[in-house]
């Protein structure tokens, strides 16, 4: 007679047409967190996951306000009082769909086409959330949970998670469990389960540049008044070497360097310069001498160029010499490189080199510390045990290049460790137009967070 873990697995075999149906209406839903226009979209995304919660027995669940974006937070108690407790994390906000006219169907109609279901937040991370709460529904309807969950669920990740942090030392009863489920990691390929085991962290800025006090005619004062896009561009130009590396001082100071072993385990994953290529629809790659693209994109720091504007953009010719410049700036911090430090490098690299025609600006909206897990702690084999059981090979432990600040926090603050995975995949087109899914991907993830429920009791 087959017990209720195998119950619950077959369970989500007869619910997957439900579970779809169920995500997209999670994504119709616009909860962009970076524009202020979608700032009722994101309450009433808040409140649709409070109700999906309450659904699932969390009698508790409620909407905290933060001074951002709300919270969604709740706990299922599992049959017969069981002792352990997980924590799921979750962001329920999206990226911006621009360019809107690159997509090819409705950024938020969750159009289905092949094994693909294409929306905005259907990666990252919305069906993720889901394939989390379509295991619950399973093992609910199979004898009930064997763990605790409880949940935090935030709408402010894509703007680097200012209040969560906050949120978090305040709220710590409400959060404490004995490891954090956070699926916002991704996989490598849908035959090739993963745990994440790092990942970088986040500091982010705008640079401004200002000379004159209005643009002016380039013709009538070119040649006498220094430019801003110009100060602005040579400022850029110089924040790396010839060798790919950043030129901030002491920006390496702190970095932990990669063993001989570790370099030896990530170069298992098969992600070779071949595949970065095929990713990316590049020439040919670049960066830091000394790494594969492998080790550049996961276990050493960046500095990027996130954006640009200045002067006259339109169609057509306008003689301006803009009165300002901007940039965002992003850097990828690896472990012992502090965020908030990140601010005084960049800052002691703009006074050295910064002209005197022109004054300037720095604000810092992001910093996120660096993530860093044991492979072999109980959590992450627990995990691996039920990817293993799924798909059939053990899973690859790999870092990741980007960032989840909520995984510092919980252990920083809670003491908490957390198991960084998830089902999304590297051609997803995650922050860009026609993100999508991988439907097959999606139906095995739910299954393997269903054993992860067992295997974790």
């Amino acid at each position: 007679m087959p017990d209720n873990r195998e119950r619950a697995v077959d369970f989500l075999e007869t619910r997957r047409d439900g579970n779809i149906e169920l995500l997209r209406e999670f994504l119709a839903l616009p909860s962009v967190s970076t524009e202020t226009e979608h700032r009722g979209d994101i309450d009433r995304t808040a409140y649709w996951l409070k109700e999906r919660l309450i659904a699932l027995g969390a009698s508790d669940a409620a909407v905290y306000p933060t001074a951002g974006m709300p919270v969604v937070c709740g706990t299922i108690e599992a049959a017969g009082n069981k002792s352990v407790t997980l924590l799921v994390y979750g962001h329920y906000d999206v990226q911006p769909v621009d360019p809107l006219d690159l997509w090819e169907s409705d950024p938020f109609s969750g159009k289905i086409s092949g094994d693909h279901l294409f929306a905005r937040g259907a990666s990252d991370m919305k069906g993720q959330i889901i394939a989390v709460l379509a295991a619950i529904e399973a093992a609910q309807q199979n004898g009930g949970l064997p763990i605790n969950i409880r949940f935090l669920l935030e709408g402010e990740e894509e703007i680097g998670s200012p209040n969560l942090k906050e949120f978090i030392r305040t709220h710590g009863d409400l959060l404490r469990a004995d490891c954090c489920l956070n699926p916002d990691a991704g996989m490598i390929a849908p035959d090739r389960p993963s745990i994440c085991y790092a990942l970088r962290g986040l500091a982010y800025f705008e640079l401004r540049v200002q000379g004159p006090a209005m643009d002016l005619h380039s013709g009538i004062f070119g040649g006498a008044v220094h430019n801003p896009a110009q100060v602005l561009c040579d400022l850029l130009s110089g924040m790396h070497d010839t060798a790919g590396r950043v030129t901030l001082p002491g920006f390496y100071d702190d970095v932990a360097g990669l063993g001989a072993e570790e370099r030896s385990e990530l170069a298992r994953l098969g992600m070779d310069d071949r595949y970065f290529l095929q990713q990316t629809g590049v020439p040919a790659l670049w960066g830091e001498e000394g790494y594969t693209a492998l080790e550049r994109t996961g276990a050493r720091p960046t500095l990027e160029i996130n954006g640009l504007l200045s002067g006259f953009t339109g169609t057509g010719s306008k003689t301006v010499l803009p009165a300002e410049a901007m940039a965002k700036i992003s850097m990828r911090l690896v472990p012992n490189q502090d965020p908030k430090e990140m601010r005084s490098k960049l800052e002691r690299y703009i006074e050295a080199r910064v002209p005197k025609t022109v004054t300037w600006q720095l604000d810092q909206f992001a910093a996120g510390p660096p993530v860093f897990s044991e492979r072999t702690s109980k959590e992450n084999r627990a995990f691996a045990k039920a990817l293993e059981t799924v798909w059939g090979v053990p899973p690859i432990f790999k870092r990741e290049g980007g960032s989840i600040p909520v995984a510092t926090y919980l252990s920083e603050l809670l003491g908490m460790p957390s198991v960084l995975t998830g089902f999304g995949l590297p051609e997803d087109h995650i922050h860009s137009p026609n993100e999508r899914l991988h439907l097959p991907t999606w139906h095995r993830g739910t299954k393997a967070v269903a054993h992860f429920f067992y295997n974790l009791s």
